[in-house]
């Protein structure tokens, strides 16, 4: 097994558990960076309705061990993962991964979506960037640039012209909303702790690893609704999908695109999954694409668009040791 070359990295060295840094291509984005967002929009943009079939059979905290158990060995049956070693100094960064993207949010969406629908979900999770912004600023103590910015508001209005007619006559309770915006707030502080670990050890080590933290914190909530679980195909299909595609393929894509862009303009790939609930529902369910759809689709675009070129940051802002 091989570990970095220079011992300790820079900011392990620190005496800050939780850091970031920028990403590694501040440029526009290239055509690998696309391929990678694409990727991820895709796979995640359905995240939410496998979701919904596992829950038929499956209790939330199964659903969320068993996608990540799933995740887990797709990725450690691959000789790649095993070849790198992370050092001390960041073992404990790489937990904090664990819990923060994936033990955190993934149970609280599994609980959630027993009282929202998935519509709801879909929108709220668009505030990832948001969060992920507010805490890159914090820790990075710079301000996002003003382009940026501004596509981080467009696709943000873009994604809510999608899904506004949506959520008449869903259901929502306040207790849903509640924990899907605490996993989005859970999604900002881990794709920023992902940045650094990322460009030192690539995201394949860094993920195979968080998921086994997380797989021991979600063991206990798993054990305790595997009474009340039954047994389908069709669920278990949806929890081999969550697994080897939602959190194996796509984390190891987003870890990969975050390190390269940098946090806040990886996760703008959340904008892109409602394009792709659309999509996939024109084109294998029959549903209409009404006008208002090509308004949020063109706004969401473009947002994408605006965060995907050069990033200037602007100058830092004050924040406190």
């Amino acid at each position: 097994m091989s570990t970095v070359d220079d011992g300790l990295p820079t900011a392990a060295r620190g005496e800050r558990l939780v850091t970031t840094s920028v990403g590694s291509e501040t440029g526009a984005f290239r055509a690998y960076d696309w391929m990678l967002l694409s990727t991820c929009a895709l796979v995640w943009g359905s995240s939410f309705f496998f979701i919904s079939v596992g829950l038929d059979h499956f209790s939330p905290g199964l659903v969320t061990f068993g996608r990540i158990a799933f995740g887990a060995m797709a990725l450690w049956s691959l000789p790649a993962t095993r070849r790198v070693a992370i050092v001390a100094a960041d073992r404990g960064r790489v937990a904090l991964v664990g819990l923060f993207w994936m033990a955190v949010p993934l149970t609280l969406y599994s609980v959630a979506e027993q009282w929202i629908d998935s519509s709801v979900a879909g929108m709220i999770t668009a505030a990832t960037p948001i969060w992920t912004a507010i805490v890159a600023a914090m820790l990075l103590r710079a301000m996002p640039g003003r382009v940026l910015r501004l596509g981080l508001l467009v696709g943000l209005v873009g994604v809510v012209v999608l899904s506004w007619p949506s959520l008449r006559g869903a259901d929502a309770s306040v207790a849903g909303v509640i924990l899907v915006v605490l996993a989005t707030a859970s999604y900002g502080i881990a794709s920023n702790l992902a940045v650094p670990l990322q460009q030192r050890y690539g995201g394949l080590a860094v993920l195979a690893r968080a998921q086994l933290v997380a797989l021991v914190l979600t063991a206990p909530y798993a054990a305790i609704g595997f009474g009340d679980s039954g047994f389908g195909v069709g669920s278990f299909a949806a929890l081999l999908a969550l697994g080897v595609l939602g959190t194996g393929v796509a984390f190891v894509a987003g870890a990969t695109l975050m390190g390269r862009v940098g946090a806040t303009r990886g996760t703008v790939l959340t904008y892109l999954m409602p394009v792709v609930s659309i999509t996939l529902g024109v084109s294998f369910l029959d549903e209409r694409f009404a006008a208002y759809e090509g308004i949020g689709v063109v706004l969401v675009l473009l947002g994408a668009f605006l965060a995907s070129r050069a990033e200037h940051p602007e100058a830092p802002v004050p924040v406190g040791d």
